[in-house]
């Protein structure tokens, strides 16, 4: 061996012991991983609402968002008491408009006397005018955020992650780095994981549809490559819920399911369906999403909402059932348990949950049956 190759040998030996020495990337151990916000203590099976895209505003314009429809959803909500609602974004029409957040303040009345925390993410619409005055009318509404733009809350065996969409959240973002963090350190009792953002990774809506609409953006989709990544070896379930796009839409890629969750009154855009779809109804569909949370299994449901002679009407137009860790059915499958359009219908004050083989143990009224 020549010297030079002895040479070349050392150095390359000397190289790979460096190598072996240094110190492995900072993790957060699940054992010390907290949330920011930890939620009251619950019992199982517990219930929240996620819903978005309400955008509180003047009654009387009617361009940009159904004030009707906005208290419809919030009494059903407050009838329902859930534990908690997740909010997909845009809030109000303008953040910086004072008036708008007092119409928020009046309307959202009855889920503060009822005792419901608001979770919300922030949409564009939210961060609309004078940016700093529209995120001092924000945060005052959500003390408990202390400022966070993006933060993690914990539900018993639910975790929650909620983006701000409106800052950069890419890969190599701090956004991304928080959130990747936060899911390698995931506590192993955790059953399911909800990240809540605004602006979509997965729909069939366009930027040039006829009426409006939102193509997914290339940080989205990239963001939802990294949760299709972490769920194939995550002993949890991943949901994605997001807004922007004014209906709803559930997809299930790679073992995560996608909810676009925008039916809060905003004006209605048309989506694009298709026949592989799990939800094919054209149209509007102004709703909410109800989910029931258990050990290892997370029921949902979308109901939706008409009106019938000023009335509001509620159907259920969409279900299914989650598993985590050993009770799954099958990797990446998600359990479409009824999707039949008239699968049950009953009214506000009338009916609160279904009365069907498989329903959830939800509560019902007196009298209620369908």
């Amino acid at each position: 061996m020549t010297d030079r190759s002895r040479r070349a040998c050392l150095i390359t030996l000397l190289a790979f012991a460096a190598a072996m020495a240094a110190p492995a990337p900072a993790q957060t151990p699940a054992s010390s991983w907290q949330p920011d916000i930890a939620l009251a203590a619950l019992t199982y099976p517990f219930t929240f609402v996620g819903y978005g895209d309400m955008r509180f505003t003047d009654p009387a314009d009617t361009q940009h968002s159904n004030a009707a429809v906005r208290r419809a959803e919030i009494a059903r909500i407050a009838e329902e008491r859930p534990a908690f609602v997740v909010i997909s974004g845009d809030l109000v029409l303008t953040g910086a408009d004072a008036q708008d957040w007092k119409v928020f303040d009046a309307e959202t009345a009855p889920l503060r006397q009822a005792g419901i925390e608001l979770l919300p993410a922030l949409g564009n619409h939210d961060v609309r005018g004078a940016e700093d005055r529209a995120l001092e009318n924000y945060f005052q509404r959500f003390p408990r955020l202390e400022g966070r733009r993006w933060y993690s809350a914990r539900a018993g065996n639910l975790v929650i992650f909620v983006l701000d969409s409106n800052s950069p959240d890419g890969p190599g973002s701090r956004q991304w780095r928080w959130l990747e963090q936060g899911l390698e350190a995931l506590p192993p009792d955790v059953d399911f994981v909800l990240v809540a953002l605004h602006h979509p990774p997965l729909t069939r809506s366009h930027d040039k549809m006829f009426g409006g609409g939102h193509s997914p953006r290339p940080q989205e989709e990239q963001l939802a490559s990294l949760l299709e990544k972490h769920e194939q070896s995550m002993r949890a379930r991943i949901i994605v819920m997001a807004g922007h796009v004014h209906n709803y839409e559930r997809y299930e890629r790679n073992g995560v399911t996608y909810l676009v969750s925008g039916g809060g009154g905003a004006t209605p855009y048309r989506v694009r369906r298709s026949a592989k779809d799990f939800y094919r109804a054209p149209g509007p569909t102004y709703h909410i999403c109800n989910f029931a949370v258990d050990h290892g299994e997370l029921r949902f449901q979308m109901l939706r909402l008409t009106f019938e002679d000023k009335q509001p009407r509620w159907t259920e137009r969409d279900s299914f059932v989650l598993r985590s860790g050993e009770a799954r059915q099958g990797a990446g499958r998600t359990l479409n348990v009824d999707n039949r359009s008239d699968c049950t219908v009953y009214s506000l004050g009338a009916c609160r949950r279904p009365v069907r083989a498989g329903a959830p143990p939800w509560p019902l009224l007196p009298g209620c049956a369908c």
